[in-house]
């Protein structure tokens, strides 16, 4: 039996407790905590998550599955139907089949540094369920401290068929050591004490009016544009949507206008995608970090967003008027339901930073979605917000024609 591997350090500081910023993230690649065959491309360290590359092969399976005591590589023999190239122009993912994809990046893990995995926002936006298996996990997207081996990315495509290759990055991972979750009574101390962390309309939201529950809630923005428009609906039997490419694509084929009932409400249909705005903007400060929690099924019937991180710096100014508003994916399940303006339909957590991160979330790192009033994925042309009358539109009140060019 060869001998184990030195383990890779990072450095952490003695009794170090947080989500670590992009400085450590950089020395796990230095030292092989993180480690690939191909270099890790700086630009994909964000300030508090690593963006994980696809390898060269996809596998499309008959079936999702979970490991448990087994490696990946050994289970997914089980399951594999065929196995598609994704080198030089990639390959096509059907829609509402699994596929199973081997990571460029692999982990080595210090002992007490743990894992999380989220799709990007892009990623959610384009209704593509993502989700990181390791070896001898019983669970999705958590990877145990101390684990070395190989990550593997599982695809599920449910709108639209999709384009991708080698190198296409789906998700990110975030490092965390000891204890990071703020608890109820810690939100609402940094909220009030420290920086706002939800404002509505550019006024930071009152304390008393801050809904908590494990994590703060965010609620819907139904009023809409003044024609009524609150969203996006995505289209059934839609072309193939090409991730790999640069040029912005036309969302007409893709998705449809969403218009608001009297009373400021809506009606989604069963198993359709939705893609909307949170009513509150939300402004993460350099000292924490947040994800966008599951589903939680006592909010109704409905799944109102795939997890997602928030990295420092998201919707952060120097202002007081700082935020940018979340975009909530939302599918019901089997009956039409019935969602209002204000309904409050997902929930964020809150994480403290190791030390604030060298960069913030924003144009420094390409960031896609700082201060965004739009729902569409960077992959897509943005419809151009048209000029109110009256002084122009006020929060809540943009006008966006579907097919307007940039």
């Amino acid at each position: 039996m060869s001998p184990r591997a030195p383990e890779p350090t990072i450095g952490l500081p003695p009794g170090a407790s947080g989500v670590l910023p992009r400085r450590f993230l950089l020395e796990a690649i230095a030292t092989g905590a993180i480690a690939a065959e191909d270099p890790v491309p700086k630009s994909n360290v964000q300030p508090a998550s690593l963006d994980l590359r696809l390898g060269e092969v996809a596998y499309r399976m008959r079936c999702s599955f979970l490991p448990g005591t087994d490696t990946v590589e050994r289970k997914l023999k089980d399951h594999v139907i065929d196995e598609l190239d994704l080198r030089d122009e990639g390959a096509v993912l059907e829609t509402n089949r699994p596929y199973l994809v081997p990571l460029k990046e692999r982990l080595a893990l210090p002992e007490g540094i743990r894992a999380k995995a989220n799709p990007k926002s892009s990623t959610g936006r384009v209704d593509v369920f993502t989700r990181v298996i390791t070896d001898h996990s019983f669970r999705f997207d958590e990877v145990a401290a101390g684990y070395r081996g190989p990550l593997f990315l599982e695809i599920v495509p449910l709108s639209f068929a999709i384009l991708v290759k080698e190198g296409l990055t789906l998700n990110q991972l975030r490092l965390s050591v000891g204890k990071t979750q703020l608890s109820d009574e810690e939100i609402a101390s940094f909220h009030a004490e420290t920086h706002h962390l939800l404002l509505r309309g550019g006024v930071p939201v009152p304390p008393a009016e801050l809904a908590l529950a494990d994590g703060l809630f965010l609620s819907l923005d139904l009023r809409g544009d003044r024609e009524g428009r609150v969203g996006y609906q995505a289209k059934q039997n839609a072309p193939r949507l090409n991730l790999t490419g640069t040029a912005p694509i036309d969302p007409a084929p893709y998705f449809e206008p969403v218009r608001r009932e009297g009373g400021n409400r809506i009606v989604l249909a069963p198993q359709r995608f939705y893609l909307l705005m949170s009513d509150e903007a939300v402004s993460i400060p350099p000292e924490l970090a947040s994800e966008m929690t599951a589903y939680d099924p006592t909010s109704g019937e409905l799944r109102t967003h795939y997890a997602g991180f928030f990295d420092p710096g998201f919707g952060f100014d120097a202002g007081p008027n700082d935020g940018s508003r979340a975009a909530l994916e939302v599918r019901a399940h089997d009956v039409p339901f019935m969602i209002e303006h204000g309904q409050r339909v997902c929930k964020l957590t809150f994480d403290h930073m190791l030390e604030p991160p060298d960069v913030l979330y924003g144009s420094a790192v390409g960031s896609s979605y700082q201060h965004q009033e739009e729902t569409l994925s960077k992959h897509f042309r943005h419809p151009q917000r048209r000029a109110g009358t009256s002084g122009g539109p006020g929060p809540g009140q943009q006008s966006f024609p579907i097919n307007a060019k940039r």
